[in-house]
């Protein structure tokens, strides 16, 4: 069994509160890939009905992120790195509870980080969403940054609650390799927007799906929230690079896109620049089911 350092990481208290839909000079239109401009809600806010566990494909939206979505808001000029920290301190699975307004007290679970807004977003249980509000306050108990596997320093691990990752159940090979189960194989040929950032520690980058033929080919339509997928060719142990052979494993954050370059959000959780990853298709390798979150919450 593939052992961390766990005893070494630094649990923190970090605070964000759920953030407001941000506008814009030309909010709500959309330039899209064929030169359309449709009206559509984006990032932020209390999103009832967009769960783990849901497509992150064909909704009427653009960026969306799945139930509530959080940061800092404040007129600090350092704001854009104050959430930097929010985002990069913060890991897929840690634990989360309200603690302003009428859901104080509410449990929720880290999901996903978004690059550029600098988003983290939080799973709830629904009767916690009907009683929150935008800028309620949430304590995230944020543990997993400098995480390593003991014994394996080809293998950089990111944005990751040590729990969750004895969950995701992977499993070294004699030959050196790690089966790691996935729902879905992405090619780095497709990987747009977030391409160029030199740490992958923080924000996510994005699935371009406006090739159809590539869609059909690797199975693509049906992507959801919250699932595990393995990305071919690409290194993301210091940035995010093609690498022939690299292999990199991230999850699914945020919905597709209309706009150019963008589409479904992938935060990396691990990377190889030696390809020590074997993917096993599975549906099951999902965040809602790793955690009992969102559309996979037991009632």
């Amino acid at each position: 069994m593939l052992k961390l350092n766990e005893t070494q990481l630094v649990e923190m208290a970090v605070l964000t509160e759920v953030a407001p839909p941000p506008g814009g000079p030309i909010f709500p239109y959309r330039i899209t890939n064929t030169g359309t401009v449709p009206a559509l809600p984006g990032v932020g806010s209390i999103t009832y009905n967009v769960k783990v566990g849901d497509r992150a494909t064909g909704l009427a939206a653009d960026h969306v992120e799945p139930c509530v979505s959080t940061k800092i808001y404040g007129s600090s000029p350092d704001q854009q790195a104050i959430n930097k920290g929010v985002n990069v301190l913060c890991q897929i699975g840690n634990p989360a509870r309200v603690i302003s307004g009428d859901a104080k007290g509410a449990k929720g679970v880290v999901t996903g980080k978004h690059g550029g807004i600098e988003h983290v977003m939080i799973d709830f249980a629904d009767k916690d969403l009907d009683r929150m509000a935008i800028g309620d306050k949430i304590l995230v108990r944020a543990k997993g940054l400098g995480m390593q596997i003991v014994g394996r320093p080809d293998i950089k691990v990111m944005n990751l609650d040590p729990k969750l990752f004895y969950k995701l159940g992977l499993s070294e090979q004699r030959d050196g390799k790690i089966e790691v189960d996935v729902a879905k194989i992405v090619p780095a040929k497709i990987m747009g927007s977030g391409l160029g950032a030199n740490q992958c520690y923080s924000g996510d980058y994005d699935i371009q799906m406006f090739d159809q033929a590539t869609n059909e080919e690797y199975g693509l339509a049906d992507i959801r929230f919250g699932d595990v997928v393995l990305i071919e060719d690409a290194d993301h142990s210091y940035g995010r690079s093609y690498i022939t052979g690299a292999t990199s494993i991230g999850i699914v954050v945020h919905s597709d896109c209309v706009t150019s370059g963008h589409g479904p959000g992938v935060c990396t959780i691990l990377a190889s620049r030696e390809g020590a990853f074997v993917p096993r298709l599975t549906p099951k390798a999902n965040l809602g089911h790793y955690l009992k979150i969102g559309r996979m919450r037991r009632k």
